[in-house]
């Protein structure tokens, strides 16, 4: 069922959507070499509760250990953080990001390389392509358009890029809870599905690879990694569509 909030209940998002900016904004200040995935996560949670507010991800689906997500390199989404799993210069990070303002979720989530610096040309053209698709798929959004826009301008990014593109995982409505429908695909044609009205909120997260699109779940039930070991990158923003088009909830400062 497709959740249309009301102008209060977006206001609660942009409350949420703030929170969660200022949750990135303070964890990329404590990302350095010899840092552990765990301390991130500890930054993250403190951060989150001090506004006042719930992480997102803490015990989500009952079994989800922290509050945020950090996928290293070949990683793509929903790592564990890990007091054993120490930055290292030139690592690849995802930083996946959630609070819940009275009710009301953001999401949010960013790369950024350990120390500053990119590993390789390639791996800066992966994250910058990336990001490069999450914008392109916001300025995409149109009252009156159709849901399969999103993705498709997503993939083009892609394509033109010659990068791999997820297909099992992608954006998502947003609200009360954090994954509400509709499912939005990084992938396909133009013009089909939903129709972009107000109201909807949704958020949007291209996932890109190196290499293939396949992928697969680590024993630990929640890391999705890439199966053929090729450096991933993953950005995301949560948007209320509005009739002057949409708008960004967690963008940052």
């Amino acid at each position: 069922m497709i959740i249309r909030k009301s102008a209060d209940e977006i206001e609660k998002m942009r409350k949420a959507g703030r929170i969660v900016a200022g949750t990135i904004d303070t964890v990329l200040a404590a990302v350095e070499p010899g840092r552990s995935t765990l301390d991130l996560d500890r930054v993250a949670e403190r951060f989150i509760r001090a506004q006042g507010a719930i992480p997102s991800f803490k015990g989500y689906r009952g079994t989800y250990p922290a509050s945020i997500c950090t996928s290293i390199d070949a990683e793509i989404v929903h790592g564990i953080p890990s007091g054993t799993r120490k930055l290292k210069e030139g690592m690849v990070l995802s930083l996946d990001f959630g609070a819940i303002w009275e009710g009301f979720h953001g999401d949010a989530a960013v790369t950024v390389f350990v120390g500053g610096q990119a590993p390789s040309e390639e791996a800066a053209k992966l994250a910058k392509e990336t990001e490069h698709a999450l914008s392109a798929a916001i300025d995409a959004i149109r009252v009156g358009g159709r849901l399969s826009d999103i993705g498709h301008t997503v993939e083009s990014v892609a394509d033109a890029a010659g990068l791999g593109v997820i297909r099992e995982y992608g954006g998502h409505g947003i609200g009360r809870s954090m994954h509400e429908e509709p499912f939005i695909q990084n992938w396909g044609p133009p013009g089909r599905g939903l129709e972009l009205r107000p109201g909807l909120t949704i958020a949007v997260e291209p996932m890109f690879t190196l290499g293939s699109e396949e992928n697969r779940v680590l024993a630990d039930g929640w890391t999705v990694v890439t199966a053929d070991g090729s450096l991933a990158a993953h950005f995301e923003h949560t948007i209320a569509i509005t009739e002057d088009g949409p708008e960004i909830l967690t963008v940052r400062a």
